[in-house]
């Protein structure tokens, strides 16, 4: 049985463009190799902590959506507390409304990216 999950990590601010692409895809290839999906994922950029983590104020916050089985999650998380890279990550299970709500959002954002508001004057 394959569980639905989504997972954040907040990477360290000092990182280049290329060595943040480099991090995500070593996550998105080691949840795909260990029998994973994925399902979506959402890059939202350098954001300010709520509060200092390491000395830093700010970090990349990455979002990735998949499912896969229970036994993946202890596998990657250890990942995440490996990487010097990565100074927070949040996993979640989703439940089945989680998801509904995940799919309408999506679809939401994609129908207001295709088809900008017109304003009549």
């Amino acid at each position: 049985m394959l569980n639905h999950y989504e997972t954040v990590f907040i990477a360290t601010p000092v990182l280049s463009e290329a060595q943040m692409k480099e991090a995500v895809t070593k996550y998105k290839s080691f949840i795909s190799d260990n029998g994973g999906e994925l399902v979506h994922e959402e890059s939202w950029g350098l954001r300010k902590l709520a509060y200092p983590i390491q000395k830093k104020t700010t970090g990349f916050y990455h979002l990735l959506e998949f499912t896969a089985p229970g036994e993946l999650i202890d596998r990657l998380e250890i990942q995440y507390r490996r990487d010097e890279r990565i100074i927070r990550f949040l996993t979640t299970r989703l439940d089945k409304h989680a998801v509904e709500y995940s799919i309408k959002k999506r679809n939401k954002k994609n129908n207001e990216v295709e088809q900008p508001k017109t304003t009549e004057e």
